[in-house]
């Protein structure tokens, strides 16, 4: 038993510097930051979500541009105690930080796209 400990031991030191460093909640990558709500210059962003989803969005002067599975719906932004929000009649984006979910609008709030986070800048 005490040779199985070693050589799990062993095996471990070298196998561990494989697994990334400074896993934290953007797993290490360069945060992407949404731009102000009235900027008026549009700022485009891809989120990735659970499911391997992706949403695209186009931030631009208190709107944005919400894509989504050949799906676009324009929001216009809507003050928020925390974090962001943005609605049509169809649909909301909504999120804090790096994390967003876009759903329906109806009375549900059914999530169409979930634990969205930024991974690139879109043009």
């Amino acid at each position: 038993m005490r040779r199985l400990s070693i050589a799990i031991i062993a095996l471990a030191g070298p196998l561990s510097a494989c697994v990334p460093q400074n896993q934290g909640a953007n797993t290490g990558f360069t945060p992407i930051p949404r731009p102000a709500p009235d900027e008026a210059t549009p700022a485009g962003i891809a989120y990735l979500c659970e499911g391997h989803k992706e949403v695209t969005v186009v931030y631009a002067k208190n709107r944005a541009s919400v894509t989504f599975d050949k799906k676009t719906w324009r929001m216009e932004y809507q003050e928020s105690g925390e974090g962001f929000r943005y609605v049509d009649a169809q649909a909301q984006w909504v999120g804090r930080d790096d994390l967003a979910t876009l759903r329906e609008s109806a009375n549900t709030a059914r999530p169409i796209a979930y634990n969205c986070r930024p991974t690139r800048r879109t043009t």
